[in-house]
């Protein structure tokens, strides 16, 4: 159904390099067994803790995850949580080139688990300085000639400042650049390959539509403006619809049991990316990554779909 070259043999073939905003994902796993005398909030008596990956690092787990040779640019801070994301990256097989910046701390966001159910999210997070972004641009271009596919997470913390002038060099040499947005103005991500955002993240550009028709002629309208040759809009139980030069193609939710969303984005642009390094048409890519999709909002927290479950 997808396709004879989207399969496991295939996705080990690609080369991917993401670069954007990383973050430390903490979880404190523990039991509620009673409400606070000091406040009407539960009392969690942390038995776990576990650190993942998050951010555009979930991107680069969710693509090495596949079998494809993977590189990470970002930046984080010299600090605990950074050396963590690097130790981290490690263990995932993932090639990181993490500029540190002693003035910044690294992004966490430690979420609180009770009985299954988050009860609590702290965010620990700053914007970078503007000296190491330059630096990460020297070295996104010097790396460039290494990958295949550029993948770009914007999670809006300031790390791909640099963006146009990144998204230029890509396409100059060739390279397809795929991109998960964030904020109300996707002016700068013109000349873009493709972008991937859900309902919501098209709605803050575009407004609101009243039925597909109106949302056709303003995703037209806006890959126009931009440059792009196609649009991902990834929507939820609906599952996702491409537009792209060919016209739409949709594909309905393959999702058994939704539990945790979290993340889902990270593994829609990663298997996509994938994909499309390996050189898999552009719809049986769609296919693999709504499949991806499927199978992470199955599992609890920021979390990356292997190659047995994706393939078989």
């Amino acid at each position: 159904m997808m396709g004879a070259l989207a399969n496991a043999a295939s996705a080990a073939r690609a080369r991917v390099l993401v670069v954007g905003d990383v973050m430390l994902d903490r979880y404190w796993f523990g039991d509620v067994h009673r409400i606070s005398p000091e406040a009407p909030v539960p009392v969690v008596r942390i038995g776990r803790q576990e650190d993942r990956l998050g951010g555009a690092a979930n991107v680069a787990k969710n693509a090495r995850a596949l079998g494809a040779k993977v590189g990470l640019l970002s930046v984080v801070g010299s600090d605990e949580p950074g050396e963590r994301i690097a130790g981290l990256l490690t263990e995932a097989g993932i090639h990181s080139h993490l500029h540190r910046d002693a003035k910044l701390p690294s992004t966490i966001k430690l979420r609180v688990i009770g009985r299954q159910q988050q009860l609590l999210r702290l965010d620990f997070e700053d914007q970078p300085s503007s000296e190491v972004l330059l630096d990460t641009y020297d070295e996104f271009c010097a790396l460039l000639p290494e990958y295949d596919i550029v993948l770009m997470s914007d999670y809006g913390k300031g790390g791909l400042t640099h963006i146009k002038r990144m998204i230029d060099a890509a396409r100059g040499a060739g390279i397809a650049v795929l991109i998960d947005p964030k904020g109300d103005d996707f002016t700068r991500y013109a000349g873009a390959t493709m972008l991937t955002p859900n309902r919501a993240e098209l709605r803050e550009v575009v407004g609101r539509w009243k039925d597909e028709a109106e949302l056709e002629t303003r995703i037209l309208t806006l890959r126009e403006e931009l440059g792009l040759d196609a649009l991902l809009l990834t929507r939820s139980e609906e599952g996702m619809s491409l537009f792209d030069a060919n016209g739409r193609f949709d594909v309905a939710a393959e999702a058994r049991e939704v539990f945790d969303v979290t993340g889902a984005g990270d593994t829609v642009i990663g298997a996509l990316g994938v994909m499309l390094a390996a050189g898999v048409a552009l719809r049986d890519a769609v296919r693999v990554a709504n499949r991806a999709a499927g199978i992470v909002v199955g599992k609890l927290g920021t979390s990356v779909v292997s190659e047995t479950e994706l393939f078989g």
